[in-house]
């Protein structure tokens, strides 16, 4: 095996941890937001596990699609926006997860906040 594929393999195998990181980040940051965002509610951690996929995959196509980061703090102004509609739409993907469009704009904030402050490089 040559130097290229070795190398491509264990670029794959890092791309698949550093997913299943962001996914476990995005929970953990997701249901603290949801905690402290009044009119922000999660009923069970099976709906919490799947709005983190679903905020994610819309994370990581929004970057892809348009090298914009769905952060509070990645774009200014424009990374707020769509944190806020990234949030907001995720209810309709997503059974038991409610939010209104005030609660989108706290939580953007909040969740902009903590993922700030967790430790680590969690870029795609």
């Amino acid at each position: 095996m040559d130097n290229n594929q070795t190398s491509a393999r264990q670029n794959s195998g890092n791309t698949a941890w550093q997913i299943i990181g962001r996914l476990v980040v995005s929970a953990i940051v997701l249901g603290i937001t949801a905690f402290f965002t009044p009119g922000f509610s999660i009923n069970n951690i099976w709906s919490l596990a799947v709005a983190s996929i679903v905020l994610t995959v819309m994370d990581y196509l929004i970057v892809k699609f348009t090298g914009l980061h769905a952060s509070p703090f990645g774009k200014g102004f424009v990374g707020f926006v769509l944190a806020v509609i990234t949030l907001y739409v995720t209810q309709y993907f997503v059974a038991g997860y409610s939010i209104s469009w005030m609660a989108a704009i706290i939580g953007a904030l909040i969740y902009g906040v903590i993922d700030y402050f967790i430790p680590g490089d969690q870029e795609m």
